[in-house]
């Protein structure tokens, strides 16, 4: 089930479909079947749902969670025992955010992050400090952690490394880096050298620790497909940048099913350049929808599209509002009717808001309500724009049994809290 073999091409250069046929209510179904919602995800992996879908976004909340539930059912004990398992990972990567990845994308994925890890490195440059320093840093780092044998947070490293990390003063704190310790933890990190570990193995609680790593050959990449091959360093069996590029290109066509090219920037980090390659090294094929927007979409998933047909019976779930699908193309009113776009939440339009305020209750793709859980309440506020049904109500429960007994809370990222969403929760109870 992984994304290579689920999108190798055959015909490079298949007719799309017509673009009438590929309205607003079709493409949503699509992308909705392409993100594995529609249970044909029921009993994958974590790391096969992280394949299909694409990677979790982590912000010290629940969405990984959910995101492998909703697809497949997985619980909270079986994710945090695959984390454990080192099968997937929390990690740095595009644009230097965190996402929970499978095993077989860590390297070549860290090597997206690896930007931005050189970014505080040239802020500390300007603070006056060399690059010998914080190299000095690192090794000594490295060598703590493999002499305490256990994962240590940055209070504990700053105790056992004394004066070796450097306080910046005021100056520093303005710029965002009181000392040079994160700077060598993230350059550290980016390197796959050490890893940062949840302390009580939970991802929804952003209390980390580190520990010494070293990603062996076998964790490299090793996927089969054009695009890698002819990116490939010919003097190594590394990745060259393009090749790195080329390949993230080609799995998030693949989690999304089709997306324009600005998407795809926002979501990659990539410059107009440096899209153009990549979207040409993986054959990707501009189809025209029935509004007139462009999407690059895979050859294979061309003609899939062709021959795909909307589910015509309900398939309700509820999502966090960083589910991929919506953050991989960051087109959350795409999946709002017309007719409820206008639609407000404490004053803020759904359709006018990047983001969503809230978490979406969907049938196929279409947003059909939003809620919040409610902790002190042990159940979910919700406000539906449409009548509740069976199906409805019973997915409704059967989440909120699942957070109530499983997680306890459903936080959106880490310094989320009931006190701080109570206003939400209110407007969501008044709404419906």
């Amino acid at each position: 089930m992984s994304s290579t073999s689920a999108n190798a091409t055959t015909d490079l250069n298949p007719a799309p479909p017509e673009p009438a046929t590929l309205t607003p209510e079709f493409l949503r179904a699509w992308f909705w079947h392409k993100q594995g919602l529609d249970g044909s995800l029921a009993g994958a992996s974590p790391e096969q749902v992280l394949a299909t879908a694409g990677w979790a976004r982590s912000v010290g909340g629940a969405n990984p969670y959910l995101t492998l539930f909703a697809r497949a059912g997985i619980t909270r004990k079986q994710t945090d025992q695959t984390v454990q398992n080192l099968d997937i990972h929390e990690l740095p990567t595009a644009r230097g955010c965190t996402y929970v990845l499978g095993k077989s994308d860590f390297r070549w994925a860290l090597r997206l992050g690896a930007d931005a890890a050189l970014a505080s490195m040239k802020v500390l440059e300007r603070l006056g400090v060399e690059r010998g320093e914080i190299t000095l840093l690192e090794e000594q780092v490295l060598h703590t952690l493999n002499e305490e044998q256990q994962p240590l947070d940055p209070k504990q490293l700053r105790e056992l490394l004394g004066e070796s990390v450097r306080s910046l003063g005021e100056e520093g704190r303005k710029k965002g880096a009181s000392t040079t310790l994160p700077t060598a933890l993230g350059l550290l990190q980016a390197d796959g050298r050490i890893r940062r570990v949840p302390i009580n193995g939970r991802l929804d609680q952003q209390r980390y620790a580190y520990t010494a790593w070293q990603l062996t050959p076998n964790e490299n990449s090793t996927a089969e497909n054009s695009a890698e091959e002819s990116s490939t360093d010919e003097n190594s069996n590394k990745l060259t940048d393009d090749g790195v590029r080329n390949l993230l290109m080609q799995r998030y066509l693949g989690w999304t099913g089709g997306a324009t090219a600005k998407q795809s920037q926002w979501f990659t980090g990539f410059t107009v350049a440096q899209t153009k390659r990549a979207l040409a090294a993986v054959g990707a094929s501009e189809v025209t929808t029935a509004a007139g927007e462009q999407l690059w979409m895979l050859p294979d998933d061309v003609v899939r599209l062709g021959a795909f047909t909307s589910a015509k019976t309900e398939q309700i779930q509820l999502l966090a509002g960083t589910d991929s699908l919506f953050l991989l193309r960051r087109n959350a009113a795409d999946y709002l009717d017309p007719a409820d776009k206008d639609k407000k939440v404490l004053d803020g339009t759904l359709a006018l808001q990047a983001d969503l305020p809230d978490h979406p209750i969907l049938d196929r793709g279409r947003i059909i309500g939003l809620w919040q859980y409610d902790p002190g309440q042990e159940q979910i506020a919700y406000w539906l724009f449409v009548k509740e049904t069976a199906a409805i109500k019973d997915r409704i429960k059967e989440v909120e049994a699942w957070i109530r007994d499983e997680l306890g809370d459903f936080r959106s990222f880490s310094l989320d809290s009931a006190k701080s969403r109570q206003k939400r929760i209110d407007a969501l109870n008044a709404a419906s």
